[in-house]
């Protein structure tokens, strides 16, 4: 799977971007503040259909302009095809468009751009609250099952729902009544994300765990523990039998539920614990030992995306690497001598000087030894009226 070019217009801080990439390394250097970090959020905006630094598409389109476009061509499963997202000022839905057919949702996008995200947030991801943890999954398996994404989706739309009723309470006692529907579906719904996420880890487990033990010479061993509800006793079962212990945990919690005005049942509130050689790395590992493992979990990720499709995904590393020591740098750099990746970093000779150099200055941009465009000018361009 390879990004063969890029195409911005008022997206973020660029105005106007063009630029062809390496089939292997592409080096986007540039002080702080550049847009650095904006190439990759577009990259991954036309892979999933989201950003990963906002939920608000008004902050992706730059100051001052009506709308932000961004489009790029794309080689996968011996096909090149082509992806374009439109994002309007104000409340205009975007479009999106692949191989310049109007779609009429991003799951027509999956699989076409497959993207692996690795940024300093995600070094101590061990370290912090269950939500980021989540996230990693769910990041994850959106991309890899499609069904998995339209779950998540309909659950936090019901959980939002649910929400609101129980704050309802009072001043509208009626809308209690709905609790029992919202559960129902929540429990269905529910089902599927704990049965995935929970499969999809123990598969991230076996491989991360291969990756540490050669980070830490053989002397640590990771392990990943799946945790759910309590009723739920195998997160893995089928999901029928997921569904009936889910429901079994909201029929429990019902009165606290109501008595409190919040969700407290629920996949929405699940985490996974990781420990090393025992031991819960949230209270004992070092910050070392954290990052080595957060970096073995992401190669684990990339490795699953090309057991599950064939094709190893586009890794997107934003300025990991200087927060690295030199010997994990060489760790991570050794282990991505295949594929396409995009690395961001502030100074190239910290780095290894491998593959295709793309520089970003605050004027625009420019690379080294192939063609890159850049400039401060608005264009004009085809978008359905």
């Amino acid at each position: 799977m390879r990004l063969l070019d890029l195409t911005l217009r008022g997206f973020r801080s660029y105005a106007d971007f063009s630029c062809d990439f390496a089939p292997g390394v592409n080096l986007i250097v540039g002080q702080n503040a550049q847009g650095k970090t904006n190439l990759l959020e577009a990259i991954c905006y036309l892979s999933r259909g989201a950003a990963f630094r906002t939920r608000r598409e008004a902050e992706l389109i730059r100051f001052g302009a009506e709308f932000a476009d961004l489009s790029a061509r794309v080689e996968s499963f011996g096909r090149e095809q082509t992806l374009r997202a439109v994002m309007f000022a104000g409340r205009r839905p975007r479009q999106l468009y692949l191989s310049g057919v109007k779609k009429p949702s991003r799951e027509a996008l999956d699989g076409v751009l497959n993207t692996v995200l690795f940024c300093p947030e995600d070094l101590l991801v061990l370290k912090k609250g269950a939500a980021e943890r989540r996230r990693l999954l769910d990041d994850a398996l959106c991309q890899l099952r499609p069904r998995y994404g339209r779950a998540l989706e309909e659950y936090r739309r019901l959980l939002a729902q649910k929400a609101a009723s129980l704050r309802a309470r009072f001043d509208r006692p009626e809308m209690l009544e709905l609790l029992p529907d919202y559960n129902e579906r929540m429990a269905q719904t529910g089902a599927i994300l704990v049965t995935t996420r929970a499969r999809y880890l123990r598969r991230l487990e076996e491989r991360a765990q291969a990756h540490h033990l050669s980070f830490s010479g053989n002397r640590e061993t990771l392990r990943l523990c799946y945790q759910t509800v309590s009723t739920v006793t195998d997160p893995t079962a089928p999901a029928a039998t997921v569904y009936a212990q889910l429901k079994e945990h909201q029929a429990s919690h019902y009165r606290a539920e109501v008595e409190s005005m919040q969700c407290l049942s629920g996949p929405h509130r699940d985490d996974f614990e990781a420990t090393l050689n025992g031991l819960s790395m949230r209270a004992f590992a070092s910050q070392g030992q954290t990052r080595t493992a957060a970096i073995s979990l992401k190669l684990a990720e990339r490795d699953l995306f090309a057991d599950d499709t064939g094709e190893l995904p586009v890794l997107l590393l934003d300025d990991v690497l200087s927060e690295l020591d030199p010997g994990r740098q060489d760790f991570v750099l050794n282990r991505i001598q295949t594929g396409q990746v995009f690395i961001t970093c502030c100074e190239q000779d910290k780095v290894t000087d491998i593959g295709k150099t793309i520089r970003i200055e605050q004027e625009g941009s420019r690379t080294e030894n192939a063609e890159c465009e850049s400039s401060m000018q608005n264009s004009e361009c085809g978008i359905e009226r």
